[in-house]
């Protein structure tokens, strides 16, 4: 706009002035960001959703980016299109990541098909044996307060020691050879649907549920056998998913909270699973809908879970020194996510039809600015 005053030597001091401001203030201009490399930028598919070269850009700082932990994989689908798939040295599409939690929603969609198949029960005392004796108040749990992480149970995640934790125990030491029945075992320490308290122990009292809705026997191999076959012909064949793989204790239980393990594109198609409300690609209705929306719903004991699914949405109370596992403040209310330890998440977001798979290690410190990045990553959608 300067070429329209006759004194160029207004015009270059108007142009000058904002350099001599930042010279004056010790600061530089701005640099161009660094070229991205070829595998940055091939990562990104034509059918991207969002500006190519950004998308590339932000996904490569996952794996790039200093202090964010190792991401071994990214996969990120758009209105039901691959939109972009990276791996770091050593990992491929073939690859199977362990899912530790995110197991868990698995599992809550297994007892949704046997729920939705007239064989168990939401809102009716959990069908556990050994909670059924006379006067034993365990009898009060319902399967949906098991599902919701408030049966009241004495199962302490974490522990200080790590082996007086309840999954340690559950899962290595004194419970690892009847892991359901270890869980089981522990008393109230709350009155049922009063208290949320994150359990893995409660996942595999779930799948053990599960197990005896669809086999009455007690051997270990056949109940292996029928949830086996029950997830394969249920839902990881309509959907598709043909690496998962899943990790039995010596009774047969399935380890439905945190030991299944699947690729990268394969997690990805369950999160569009469950973005579709409980469709496969064919269009069939694998699991009702109105389920589905269960699990993404506020449990009355935390607004930030559903159905051993992890929610987008504030958190009533200050968590301490425990930050919120999503980040509210930046993505719509309605994404949820399957979370495991050190990193692997799920991310779906339905108000941008996004989801976003990204597996790798990273310890606490390093798991705050990773979501951070991928928050920035699912910025560059839209809500619609």
């Amino acid at each position: 706009m300067f070429a329209r005053f006759p004194s160029s030597t207004f015009a270059k001091a108007a142009l000058s002035a904002p350099l001599l401001t930042l010279s004056a203030c010790g600061e530089a201009p701005p640099a161009d960001p660094p070229p991205l490399s070829e595998e940055a930028l091939s990562a990104v598919t034509g059918n991207a959703g969002a500006p190519r070269e950004q998308l590339a850009r932000e996904i490569d700082d996952l794996f790039t980016a200093e202090g964010l932990g190792e991401t071994r994989a990214v996969v990120v689908m758009a209105d039901g299109e691959l939109a972009a798939e990276r791996y770091s040295d050593g990992y491929d599409a073939d690859t199977r990541h362990i899912s530790w939690s995110m197991a868990k929603t698995v599992t809550a969609v297994m007892v949704g098909m046997l729920v939705a198949d007239g064989r168990l029960r939401l809102d009716e005392g959990a069908p556990v044996p050994f909670w059924q004796r006379r006067g034993d108040p365990r009898s009060e749990i319902t399967l949906r307060q098991l599902l919701q992480m408030r049966s009241g149970l004495r199962h302490t995640e974490a522990g200080d020691p790590p082996y007086e934790s309840s999954e340690v125990r559950m899962l290595f030491l004194d419970g690892r050879d009847n892991m359901a029945r270890w869980a089981e075992e522990q008393p109230l320490e709350a009155e049922p649907g009063e208290k949320f308290e994150y359990s893995s122990n409660t996942t595999v009292i779930l799948a053990d549920i599960a197990t005896r809705a669809l086999t009455g026997s007690k051997d270990p191999d056949r109940r292996r056998m029928a949830v086996t076959e029950y997830l394969q012909e249920r839902l990881f064949e309509p959907l598709g998913m043909e690496s998962m793989v899943l990790e039995f204790d010596a009774a047969g239980t399935l380890i439905g909270g945190s030991l299944m393990h699947a690729s990268a594109r394969d997690w990805a198609k369950f999160g569009e699973f469950m973005r579709n409300n409980g469709r496969a690609p064919s269009g069939e209705q694998l699991v009702p809908s109105r389920y589905i929306e269960a699990m993404i719903e506020p449990s009355p004991a935390s607004p930030h879970y559903g159905l051993q699914t992890w929610l987008n949405r504030p958190m009533d109370e200050p968590a301490g020194d425990r930050p919120h596992p999503l980040f509210p403040d930046r993505a719509p209310a309605s994404l949820f996510s399957m979370i495991g330890h050190m990193g692997q998440y799920v991310l779906v977001s339905p108000e941008q039809r996004v989801t976003l798979v990204r597996l790798g290690h990273s310890n606490s410190e390093e798991r705050p600015p990773m979501l951070k990045q991928a928050a920035d990553v699912l910025a560059l959608y839209p809500v619609r």
